[in-house]
């Protein structure tokens, strides 16, 4: 048995995620469209009637923007917190009771043949988390959304065998965005803000010393960053540490605007 990953859309004009164990296929957040959804888990070989829950990191229009259309459409349970349930309550249409999951950020749960545990994260919204997926002697973190990354997300994703970790920003692009007012530019440094890429970098480098050995950068900028910007300032600083990727560790990319790739994840391996 293998858990499978596949970002299929991560960025900040909308965020989705796949993740598969055993009979088990869910979703984190759904932040475009549900038809576009739809084809990009058409194009991965997934059909939406065969997901089993989507799980929200919280209540930003890029992160629910299609999940009350997929769960009307395909009956879908989708789970929050009651934080961000309030928060959502309006901005995703009639969700059928029994289709309606609230959970306890402090504990963890089982959806089938995944194991779940939620960890609250730094984000100006009501009751942010990100997730720790668990299955198949593997597990897989996502953490974006973060003003800054604490010793507490550290340590709710240490050891993971893949993380999708945000690289926002650059923050010398975003100060010179002209499109963007001074009060959003202090939204986006700040403690509840986003990731720039060298916090980002800084990260991966706390993140290598519990075990993580694979890092997918995600929820870039469209405005203030680059795929390539993001990308070298963290492969230069974990060069700099003398960690070889590669061999120690792989970097890869989420992409804003197309599917990306597929991760096959297994014990040992």
């Amino acid at each position: 048995m293998a858990m499978i990953f596949c970002p299929l859309y991560s960025g900040s004009s909308g965020n989705c995620l796949f993740v598969e164990n055993g009979q088990t296929r869910l979703l984190i957040d759904a932040g475009k469209p549900g038809r576009t959804i739809t084809t990009a888990l058409e194009l991965i070989g997934v059909d939406p009637s065969t997901l089993q829950g989507i799980l929200i990191t919280h209540e930003h229009s890029d992160h629910i923007a299609g999940a009350g259309v997929l769960c009307r459409r395909f009956g879908i349970p989708v789970y929050a917190t009651e934080g961000t349930w309030r928060a959502m309550d309006g901005k995703v249409g009639e969700i059928p009771p029994g289709l309606r999951r609230a959970f306890d950020k402090r504990h963890d749960f089982y959806l089938g043949d995944v194991g779940v545990a939620p960890f609250a994260i730094p984000h100006d919204a009501a009751e942010p988390v990100g997730y720790r997926l668990w299955g198949a002697g593997v597990s897989i973190a996502t953490a974006t959304d973060l003003g800054h990354f604490t010793p507490d997300i550290l340590s709710a994703i240490s050891g993971s065998s893949l993380v999708l970790l945000e690289s926002n920003h650059d923050p010398d692009m975003l100060m010179q965005n002209r499109s963007y007012s001074a009060q959003l530019k202090r939204r986006i440094l700040g403690n509840k803000g986003h990731l720039s890429n060298e916090a980002c970098a800084q990260a991966i480098l706390q993140l290598t010393e519990t075990g993580v050995h694979h890092i997918i950068l995600g929820h870039l900028s469209g405005e203030n960053n680059t795929p390539e910007l993001a990308l070298s300032v963290s492969e230069n600083r974990v060069e700099e540490a003398g960690i070889r990727l590669g061999r120690e560790l792989s970097i890869d990319l989420a992409w804003r605007d197309r599917v990306g790739g597929v991760y096959t994840l297994k014990e040992g391996a």
